[in-house]
């Protein structure tokens, strides 16, 4: 199985374990004389057997990702590279649109009234936010082409 795989199983668990949560909630308490709707220790067992499964995916992912070899660093690495440019991005972008006043009255109806100008240069945060996003790009394609090309590990 490659990790790619492995990564859509982990979201199915993970969403499979939730649905199982809302129902054994749904299910924990019922009106007396009345039959629950499902069966909560019966669930809570599902429950129980999808979370195993859900670990064991998540530790041969983790395991697979500090051992598999990426551009001079392991995908882990990769993996860190790319959440903090996303970081980055967000901040610059954020930066640059509030320098800009997006979401902000910046006009003026009489000279009197204040005028608001930008204490950042928004053009080059612009740039920045354009050459982190390429950076973002290229790294995540990276690490989707090593997720179809690495099988896991036991």
């Amino acid at each position: 199985m490659k990790i790619a795989e492995a990564l859509a199983l982990r979201a199915d668990a993970a969403r499979r374990a939730e649905q199982l949560r809302a129902r054994i909630t749904a299910s924990a308490r019922y009106q007396e004389g009345e039959t629950p709707a499902e069966d909560a220790s019966a669930l809570l067992v599902e429950a129980a057997g999808v979370l195993g499964e859900l670990e064991t995916l998540i530790r041969r992912i983790n395991r697979t990702n500090a051992a598999t070899v990426v551009d001079g660093g392991t995908l882990t690495d990769a993996l860190a590279r790319r959440d903090v440019l996303r970081l980055r991005h967000g901040v610059v972008t954020a930066a640059a649109d509030a320098a800009a006043g997006e979401g902000q009255r910046g006009y003026r109806q009489l000279r009197s009234e204040l005028k608001m100008v930008p204490a950042l240069p928004v053009a080059e945060l612009r740039r920045q936010a354009d050459e982190l996003a390429r950076q973002i790009r290229e790294v995540d394609t990276t690490i989707q082409r090593t997720n179809w090309e690495v099988d896991l590990l036991d």
